[in-house]
Parts: C-alpha cells; structure tokens; sequence
C-alpha cells in the first residue's frame, strides 16, 4: 500500500478516535475524561499488540502502526475534551437563558 493511502488511513483513524473519545466521554456516568482516557489506552495497547504480532510479516511500512500506536491516547484525550467544551458552553448559555 502506498504512503499516500496510509497517511489518510492514519487520518481517518486519528479521527475515529477523536469521535470515540467525545461519546465514551458523552456517555459516561461520571468522570468523563477519564472515561475517555480508559477508551485511549484500549486503543493504544490494542495497536501496540497489532504491530508487535505484525512487525516481521513485511505488511507495509513501521511507521504506521506506530503513527496509530502513538496517536490513539490523544486522539481520545481531543475527543474528552470536546465533550467537555461542549457540556460547559451548553451550561453557560443555559445559564445566560436563566438570567434574562
């Protein structure tokens, strides 16, 4: 596979994270960041293992595995903290409804 289609798989990937991040955090009970923190190190141990089992097997490039290894924590951490942004701007404009 060409560089060109791993970086927008990359991308895609990386944003898919970012949205799974923002709902565990939507959805969580509580504690929603770390909600969303949990879900990222899933997905970064669950990337590590793929590219430790695939590492040998000549399937593309090492850096995307690791792109993906790398970029699975933040991504959920951008998707928590979105969610967030979110709840405390809704709050704020619930709050400015309140008081006119």
């Amino acid at each position: 596979m060409s560089s060109g289609l791993l970086l927008i798989a990359t991308a895609y990937r990386t944003v898919y994270g970012i949205i799974g991040g923002y709902i565990t955090a939507r959805l969580a009970p509580f504690k929603p960041m770390a909600h969303a923190l949990v879900g990222g190190f899933m997905g970064l141990a669950a990337n590590a293992l793929g590219a430790i089992a695939t590492w040998n097997q000549n399937l593309g490039p090492h850096w995307y595995p690791l792109a993906l290894t790398v970029l699975a924590l933040p991504a959920a951490c951008a998707g928590g903290k979105l969610w967030l942004a979110r709840r405390a701007a809704s709050a704020s404009r619930e709050q400015k409804a309140r008081s006119v």
